[in-house]
């Protein structure tokens, strides 16, 4: 469909395309120095000690629940308002994820009260999402994770360059992971970043992201190694300099970009607040958001599905934020029901309008007059 106003969209400059470029012209296109930089530009971004680049989020998970040893008999309690692969990467290590309610319908972040509500003796670690670039509770979080002994990874996915209390996504926990798909604030198509202030995570991790040998590639090319050894079970999950490339070009633009999505979340709200049998989440929470999302709250009084039909018909792409993990067939299926009412009513009602640093005024002030109309399109449905 050729839509009005995608829901994400993506404008490479003339800068990106040269960054990439230079890569395919040096001859050297896997993991190599341009890769290095682009980590040292994002842990310097962030406020870490090391940042390792890796060929997506979701292995970057994996390789986090992994370095903090978690394995079989454990478990990680985290947020099933998220996308799947948040859970997935505990499961890939034979742990068992166990699944916390979120805050409340203005605030989708993991709920303290819930969390400590699900700790036993088999607890081993907190996963929390970053929902939509906005930081969940991280003070209280933290200091409930050490005071049980327990350790803290960030999804941080949603989140590059957002910030609370003065401190950045990325830089609160034990291990942060960040996603640069294709539809994120910071975009290299595929790949991702794991940050972490614990040198010995950061050793660990950059073992396991290439087969646990202990020299890579580019070293043996330069002549500063002969040969290798293997000291750990390790994965493929390199990134390539092609990628990096491109990374360090789109961190340049972050900063300009996350302001610009801001000031659309701003207009969204000044001019959607006043909408009936509609809420807005996040309109007073601490801290600078990533504004990687635009979520909206339906009243129980709209039909959802008319409501997104509404504005297709107007050719405004929508989506959901998140089917909770929990519900999903392969999850009930081997772990049985479980009832987080707060994460569920989210869940069943919450639409994602669209939100992207180049979208135009007009396409801005198409969304919201289409929004206020859908809404009574929904709940005419609704009545019929």
């Amino acid at each position: 469909m050729n839509w009005r106003v995608p829901l994400s969209d993506l404008i490479l400059s003339t800068e990106d395309k040269t960054a990439v470029m230079n890569v395919l012209n040096s001859g050297w296109l896997t993991m190599g120095d341009v890769t290095q930089h682009f980590e040292e530009a994002f842990a310097e971004m962030v406020g870490v000690k090391h940042a390792i680049a890796v060929s997506n989020a979701t292995v970057g998970l994996h390789l986090a629940v992994l370095a903090l040893q978690i394995g079989h008999g454990d478990e990680v309690i985290l947020p099933s308002l998220s996308f799947v692969a948040t859970a997935n990467a505990v499961l890939y290590t034979g742990a068992t994820p166990v699944f916390a309610d979120v805050k409340n319908e203005l605030d989708f972040g993991i709920s303290i009260d819930s969390i400590e509500r699900q700790i036993t003796n088999k607890t081993k670690a907190i996963t929390l999402m970053h929902y939509g670039g906005n930081l969940c509770a991280m003070s209280e979080i933290m200091a409930l994770a050490r005071d049980k002994g327990l350790s803290v990874i960030e999804d941080a996915a949603h989140a590059p360059g957002a910030s609370v209390d003065g401190v950045n996504a990325g830089a609160w926990s034990d291990i942060a992971c960040f996603s640069f798909f294709s539809n994120k604030n910071l975009v290299t198509g595929e790949g991702g970043m794991i940050t972490t202030d614990r040198d010995d995570l950061a050793e660990k991790i950059r073992l396991m992201r290439s087969h646990g040998m202990t020299t890579v590639t580019l070293d043996r090319y330069k002549g500063h190694a002969y040969s290798y050894d293997v000291v750990d079970l390790g994965f493929n999950y390199r990134i390539d300099d092609v990628r990096s490339a491109l990374g360090l070009a789109q961190l340049e633009k972050l900063e300009a970009n996350n302001r610009r999505r801001r000031e659309i979340s701003d207009r969204y709200r000044l001019d959607l607040s006043e909408v009936p049998m509609l809420s807005i989440p996040y309109a007073d929470h601490p801290g600078i958001s990533a504004a990687h999302i635009f979520p909206v709250l339906l009243d129980v009084g709209v039909d959802r599905e008319a409501f997104m039909d509404g504005l297709k018909a107007e050719g405004i792409q929508t989506s959901i934020h998140y089917p909770p993990i929990h519900q999903f067939t392969y999850y009930r299926e081997r772990f049985g029901e479980t009832h987080l009412p707060v994460t569920e009513e989210i869940g069943g009602r919450e639409v994602t309008l669209p939100l992207f640093p180049t979208m135009t005024e007009e396409q801005v002030s198409l969304v919201i007059t289409c929004v206020k109309s859908a809404v009574e399109t929904g709940m005419m449905r609704l009545e019929i």
